[in-house]
């Protein structure tokens, strides 16, 4: 991946980020493996040419491929691990880099994702959404001009039948299309352009999440990537200038969808039916979530239970699975306990009270035993934590004020 750096630095310059989205500002990025963090662009950091990047030795902040503030300054972060080609590479960075660029916008679309995860899982939103998504995916397909605007009435209609049971989650649903949206938006085209696979099957790529029922279903907020995708491929048809000042607005996609000119009316929406499809999209995410938690408490090794007082810090939304109550971090979550904070950077498993930050009681499963101190657990990779623990078997309780 090394030859890599060179090639990335070259193509990542603010003139090329505009041919995907118009005043694109370069913040810093970096590329990171299991040891070292590769740093472009960062202004804290002295370069001196030839050289176009810094090699650092890994923290604590570089998990997931996400932007962090690093050192105070907005910064893309991509795991180089995970990608073997460079276009996969390239987007992803392009798709963090628009992150940093909604930063310095001052974005002030981003939810509060506790809605994403208390979505209501019933059976008639989920059918009327796929109906809904189906719409939107033939409106960007269909050439005919009066077709395009017919599947855009049924979309802008089926959408606010839903409003009438889900408002605020609809809402969320809104604005995570609006931050998301955009960012697979220059993601796509940053592929594109990197990329030998013509356009049609590149877009075939990134279809998938919007018309698969199963997988709208199981992850509601991934989901809204792919639809607010297509809106913006279609508002690049139908109004080719909406980018121009949509980073300075609180307009939602969706807005910008029933203002075109396309004369939506009220469709009148009948009582649903639920079809089979929906019943086991439905009945597989529920499924799934229960078997994935079910999965986690199952593992061999020694089982952790800290409770007590226990603040999230941060979490990757992404990455969760809720299931009665309880929640999987499969990524990473960032804890505060007696005033000391702790990065987990394995799967943990969290029981709430009132939303998303207070934890009652966290489980971690470990490898290797910790060390016992008398009044407090050492950790490997987590730390210490002090509390009144007891042992039986291979299970720990942990009691911390």
């Amino acid at each position: 991946m090394n030859h890599f750096l060179n090639q990335i630095a070259k193509d990542l310059t603010n003139m090329s980020l505009e041919r995907y989205w118009p005043n694109f500002e370069l913040v810093a990025y970096a590329l990171y493996d299991e040891n070292s963090v590769i740093l472009f662009n960062h202004p804290r950091y002295n370069k001196i040419p030839p050289k176009s990047y810094e090699i650092l030795k890994r923290g604590e902040q570089f998990v997931g491929n996400t932007l962090i503030l690093f050192d105070g300054y907005p910064t893309a972060i991509a795991d180089m691990e995970l990608y073997d080609d460079y276009e996969g590479l390239f987007s992803i960075l392009v798709h963090e880099l628009f992150h940093g660029n909604q930063y310095i916008k001052e974005e002030k679309r981003f939810p509060d994702e506790m809605l994403g995860i208390t979505y209501p899982l019933t059976k008639e939103n989920v059918e009327i959404r796929n109906r809904e998504r189906k719409s939107l995916y033939n409106a960007l397909l269909e050439t005919d001009i009066s077709k395009k605007k017919q599947y855009l009435n049924e979309f802008i209609s089926l959408r606010e039948k839903r409003a009438e049971g889900i408002k605020e989650h609809l809402t969320y649903e809104n604005l995570i299309e609006s931050v998301e949206g955009p960012a697979w938006y220059v993601e796509i085209k940053a592929f594109s352009e990197k990329s030998s696979l013509a356009n049609d099957l590149v877009l075939e790529i990134y279809r998938k999440n919007l018309i698969n029922a199963v997988e709208s279903a199981s992850n509601i907020r991934r989901s809204c990537y792919s639809s607010g995708l297509f809106m913006c491929l279609l508002l690049d048809e139908l109004s080719p200038d909406w980018k121009e000042s949509f980073l300075g607005t609180k307009t939602t996609l969706f807005d910008l969808i029933k203002l075109l000119n396309i004369a939506p009316r009220k469709q009148a929406i009948e009582d649903v039916q639920i079809s089979p499809e929906t019943e086991a999209a439905v009945n597989f995410a529920i499924e799934s979530r229960k078997k994935e938690l079910d999965e986690f408490e199952a593992q061999i090794g020694t089982h952790l239970f800290i409770e007590g007082e226990i603040i999230a810090l941060s979490f990757d939304p992404m990455n969760i699975v809720p299931f009665e109550g309880r929640l999987l971090h499969k990524n990473y979550i960032k804890i505060r306990i007696n005033n000391q904070e702790y990065l987990i950077q394995q799967p943990s498993l969290t029981y709430c009270v009132d939303g998303l930050k207070n934890i009652k009681k966290l489980l971690i499963v470990l490898k290797n035993k910790p060390l016992e101190t008398g009044d407090s657990i050492l950790i490997t990779g987590i730390g210490e934590i002090k509390g009144q623990y007891t042992i039986q078997g291979d299970t720990i309780n942990l009691v911390v004020n």
